[in-house]
């Protein structure tokens, strides 16, 4: 009987094909996932802040770049900033973030899970601090960039070091409320933004009042265990005593499940022991490995959905919000920043929706109603600029639309499914790749969308995006599966 707080799930797995092999896969039972709700609480939180630094620095970012450039405001004797400075302050965590998503390729696997989101707190504490007391424009440059690196490198492990360290009944809401927590960084970027707009180098204090935060998350990642899965992998691969392995890995699991039982934390370590023997783990991946078989199918899924994610238009609608609000009769610098926020809570209470139910539901039908309300959010965009200019209220529909149902489908359960797909020998290396498409086609969007909209118009362009969005629904209904209620090894094995 699981003591309180904790919780037995059944889990049941349509039968595989009728292999030798399938049938003696070894799949964790229900009774290894009992777990303790409140031990599961920081395990998630810590990571999941350096999502809310992220997201914290988009929302800053819109008012810093008006504080920056005020000639009363700014504090400096270089904000008359040109159009490309200013994208340089934009996009520069988007460039670190790049980086920091490339790097973590190759020092995934090294660090571990908990290890670089340390390192990516201190990447997020030197940028910050170097972007808020920057003497030049230069420095701040690098400060941004650095702050952007800590970006890719949170982006890449907090999902990682959630999803293996989560039970399986609830990864998906836990993997979803990392959304929510960006979003919720978002909204506090915009009202730290709105407080000090119009204070005498208030884009200072915007980039400063992250680095607590920043503190916060590295002493807690520095308290938390690390990812046992990660512990197993490296002992199955030689790098080190596999018998003081799993002791330390029973240790890690027993504090990261609460209150359940020992012995079945013991079961649950050798079954992913077994496991990683069925599928060959013990041999190191290679760089092929990537592109070959079941990793292949996991890179589609990933990468397609944090493609479509963008793609859709994501950057380029919330650009445009502005534009639309003040079609609608919100004009003025103090309207845009309320309209803002306004938007940053709608993004708030969606996600919250979708972190509610997505491991009731389950990710396919959050992504295919979602993304069915992105297609006709866009085709309403489209109409707007082409057939009823003169009636603002279609696009204000339009873009609620899209906020709405983009955050609760892409918005969260991208993220979420690019966590779960990738085999664990192949998850480093796999989600780093599938987090550099993510901000890669986050950049082509960005950057392309001015000259394409010159050349063919806005409401072409956005039924372009509405083209794709469509694209992206067959894509949903033919290729990726549903992964409600399954533990990672049962994931690979459907895989």
């Amino acid at each position: 009987m699981a003591s309180k707080g904790e919780r037995d799930v059944e889990i049941h797995v349509s039968s595989p094909p009728p292999d030798d092999r399938d049938a003696a896969r070894p799949l964790l039972p229900a009774a290894c996932e009992a777990y303790s709700v409140s031990a599961a609480i920081l395990p998630f939180f810590f990571p999941a802040l350096g999502g809310l630094l992220y997201g914290y620095d988009i929302g800053a970012t819109s008012g810093a770049t008006i504080s920056l450039k005020s000639p009363t405001s700014s504090g400096t004797a270089w904000y008359d900033l040109s159009s490309v400075q200013t994208g340089l302050v934009v996009s520069g965590s988007l460039y670190g973030a790049l980086i920091g998503s490339a790097t973590a390729f190759t020092i995934a696997d090294f660090l571990g899970r908990r290890r670089e989101l340390v390192v990516s707190s201190i990447m997020y504490l030197i940028g910050a601090l170097l972007t808020a007391v920057t003497p030049n424009f230069l420095i701040m440059v690098v400060g941004r960039f650095l702050y952007g690196i800590g970006i890719g490198l949170a982006m890449h492990a907090a999902p990682m070091y959630i999803a293996e360290t989560a039970p399986s009944q609830i990864r998906g809401m836990l993997i979803s409320l990392k959304e929510f927590f960006i979003v919720l960084g978002m909204l506090l970027g915009y009202i730290v933004g709105n407080l000090f707009v119009e204070v005498i180098s208030g884009w200072r204090y915007m980039y400063a009042a992250s680095a607590p935060i920043c503190v916060i998350m590295g002493i807690g990642m520095c308290w938390l265990p690390c990812s046992p899965r990660w512990l197993l992998l490296c002992a199955t691969q030689g790098k080190g005593d596999l018998r003081e392995t799993k002791e330390n890995a029973t240790r890690c699991l027993c504090r990261l499940r609460g209150q359940a039982s020992p012995d079945l934390v013991s079961e649950q370590v050798n079954l992913i022991l077994e496991e990683l023997s069925y599928v060959g783990e013990e041999k190191k991946a290679g760089f092929s490995e990537i592109f070959q078989g079941k990793c292949l199918k996991a890179m589609i899924i990933g990468c397609g959905l944090v493609f479509f994610q963008q793609v859709t238009g994501q950057p380029s609608v919330l650009y445009y919000a502005a534009t639309i609000f003040q079609s609608a009769g919100f004009s003025g610098a103090s309207d845009a920043t309320r309209v803002s926020i306004l938007l940053g809570l709608l993004k708030l209470i969606m996600t919250g929706v979708a972190v509610l139910v997505v491991d009731k539901l389950g990710r396919r039908p959050l992504l295919i109603g979602g993304v069915s309300g992105i297609a006709v959010s866009l085709f309403l965009l489209s109409s707007y600029y082409t057939l009823f200019t003169g009636a603002p209220y279609v696009a204000v529909i339009a873009l609620l639309l899209y906020v709405g149902c983009y955050q609760l489908s892409f918005g969260p359960i991208g993220w979420l499914m690019i966590s779960e797909v990738f085999p664990l020998k192949l998850r480093g290396r796999g989600l780093s790749v599938a987090v550099l498409v993510n901000f890669a086609s986050n950049a082509l969007v960005t950057f392309a969308f001015s000259p394409l909209e010159d050349l063919i118009g806005t409401g072409v362009l956005f039924a372009s995006f509405g083209v794709i969005a469509v694209a992206s629904l067959a894509f949903i209904f033919c290729i990726v599966p549903e992964t409600k209620g399954l533990t990672l090894e049962e994931i690979e094995a459907k895989l």
